[in-house]
Parts: structure tokens; C-alpha cells; sequence
């Protein structure tokens, strides 16, 4: 079941980069729980349940032209996944530009990933789950 996980989450971030909120939804349970990290947190810090989520979600793409993530590794944890690699950003009306590492934490439940939580640091994305570099 856990590799299902991991595929999962990457399935999810392949409709995140291409910026299908529907699709994204599609692998979470109703009451999905997002807790997005620095930059990506436009309106407020958890966004719970499809509606909160897509609006969030949307929030953050009028935000940012660019928002992209690029893997490096996924972690196995069982019933849950830990994504490391980057996130490159672009500010629609700034211009400003980032690129830094990336962690995503998402648990899943039937099939469905319940919540999902991301860190501006591989750091705090191995402190949150347990784990060391």
C-alpha cells in the first residue's frame, strides 16, 4: 500500500505544477487538510476541505505565475510520504523569484490523502516526521 502512497502524492503534484486544482482533489478525501508553507500561505495557514482547499490553492496561483516543484527523493513512511526537492516561484506582479528546497508531508487514508504539509526546509520536513538528514 505505501508505494500506492508515494504515487499518489507524486500523481498529486504533477496536477499541482500543471495547475488542475480539480484533478489535485481528486486524490484527497473530503476533509483534506493543507497547511501550506511561507510563500504559498496567501489568505491563511490551513485551509480544510475541498472549497478552503481550492480557494487556497487558486489564491496562491494568482499569487505566483510560476510554481513549480521538482523532486529529489520521496520517503516511504507507511501511511504517509515525505517529498523533498525544490520549489521554484515567480510573483505575478513582483517578479520576485524563488527557488529553495521543498518538503511535503501528506497522509493518506483509503486511498485518499487526508493532509497535506509543507516546509520552506528539507530540515523541518525531517524534524516533522521523525526523521534526520
Amino acid at each position: 500500500m505505501s508505494q500506492e502512497n508515494v504515487e499518489l502524492l507524486r500523481r498529486g503534484i504533477d496536477a499541482w505544477n500543471k495547475r488542475l486544482v480539480d484533478v489535485w482533489l481528486d486524490y484527497a478525501a473530503p476533509e483534506i487538510e493543507w497547511m501550506p508553507a511561507g510563500p504559498a500561505a496567501v489568505e491563511q495557514t490551513i485551509y480544510r476541505g475541498y472549497d478552503e482547499v481550492r480557494a487556497g490553492v487558486s489564491a496562491a496561483w494568482e499569487t505566483w505565475d510560476v510554481f513549480d516543484l521538482q523532486e529529489s527523493e520521496v520517503r516511504d513512511l507507511g501511511d504517509s510520504t515525505l517529498w523533498l526537492g525544490r520549489v521554484k516561484m515567480r510573483g505575478r506582479t513582483s517578479g520576485v523569484e524563488l527557488d529553495q528546497e521543498f518538503a511535503i508531508r501528506s497522509v493518506v487514508r483509503d486511498g485518499k490523502i487526508t493532509l497535506v504539509h509543507t516546509y520552506l526546509s528539507w530540515r523541518e520536513g525531517l524534524e516533522a516526521v521523525g526523521l534526520k538528514e
